[in-house]
């Protein structure tokens, strides 16, 4: 009995040795989905992330470009797509908290597992190098007494520029600007150079692509920032804003724990190379990394702003 005994022991030993090691995640490439056109702020934040993935991850990513609707198409596809961790993508905030509001959009800021934030972009007003107004107050006050004449150029409806229109609505409902908006930064910015607009509310990674030709007159910001040194805040010209757009990529919600865990591994890896680093710097890209988790609850926390501000413009959905 106890020679058989030995050789079932054995014959398991044998078995166990014989089977395949269990494959490491991820086994093939992942799809990587950009919910906007190439070569915009999106896109080449993403490329410059993906030349760091492929240092440290076993497979690469494919690109896959879903643009429109101000993000939605693009988010919607991250949402919906089959949650085996070889779909995810990027996404863009507040753009994810105000489409479902105003909306019928098919996903909602729970649809997503979130992997990590990479960017903090702040917001700031600029205009044309020879405008008239050289502070914000001047246009104001400009604005003050001519209600509606002052055109600002916004990216899309419901995204960051538009919730910053609205922020602005409310603080100063007698000094009415006119928005217009523009599918993308590049639009934007050719529309403040034609003169077709007045001015802008932008995001500094797209106003730094034409800053030879444009004033910077404030940031967005809680504190001035690092490629714009010179640019007081708005809280310093006494005019008590903050607004900014940040970049996260997120998975499925059906993702599984142990395939989100390593994609934070590896994001948290890249974001916290110097090399890395220093490319975002030179593209200027406002790099500010902030793990699944914690910008979860930040996006949690930014709701009641969203919806109030949505509900002021007339703008819930019913």
């Amino acid at each position: 009995m106890k020679l058989l005994s030995c050789l079932r022991t054995a014959l398991c030993l044998l078995g166990l040795l014989a089977m395949p090691a269990a494959a490491a995640y991820p086994e093939k490439p992942i799809n990587m989905i950009i919910a906007f056109t190439a070569g915009g702020s999106s896109d080449v934040q993403a490329r410059i992330m993906q030349k760091y993935w492929n240092k440290y991850a076993p497979q690469p990513w494919v690109f896959v470009y879903k643009p429109g609707a101000g993000g939605i198409i693009g988010f919607t596809e991250i949402a919906k797509a089959r949650p085996d961790g070889y779909t995810i993508g990027g996404l863009n905030v507040p753009h994810i908290i105000l489409q479902p509001l105003a909306q019928n959009a098919q996903f909602t800021p729970d649809s997503f597992k979130y992997i990590c934030q990479v960017v903090n972009d702040p917001q700031c007003i600029a205009v044309r190098k020879d405008s008239p107004y050289q502070s914000t107050s001047e246009i104001i006050a400009a604005a003050r007494k001519n209600p509606g004449k002052i055109r600002v150029g916004l990216v899309g409806p419901l995204s960051g520029h538009h919730l910053m229109f609205l922020d602005y609505g409310k603080k100063y409902p007698d000094a009415k600007l006119t928005s217009v908006f523009y599918k993308g930064a590049a639009d934007q910015n050719a529309a403040l150079l034609g003169g077709e607009i007045d001015m802008i509310f932008g995001n500094i990674n797209d106003v730094m692509r034409s800053i030879d030709e444009f004033r910077v007159l404030n940031v967005a910001a809680e504190k001035r920032n690092d490629f714009l040194p010179d640019v007081p805040t708005l809280r310093e010209a006494g005019i008590d804003m903050v607004s900014d757009i940040r970049r996260c990529f997120a998975a499925p919600k059906g993702i599984k724990p142990a395939e989100l865990d390593a994609l934070r591994v590896l994001f948290k890896k890249i974001c916290e190379d110097p090399e890395y680093l220093a490319d975002m710097k030179k593209a200027g890209q406002p790099a500010e990394y902030m793990d699944g988790e914690a910008f979860a609850a930040y996006i949690a926390g930014q709701q009641a702003h969203a919806q109030e501000a949505l509900s002021a413009a007339g703008l819930l959905k019913k």
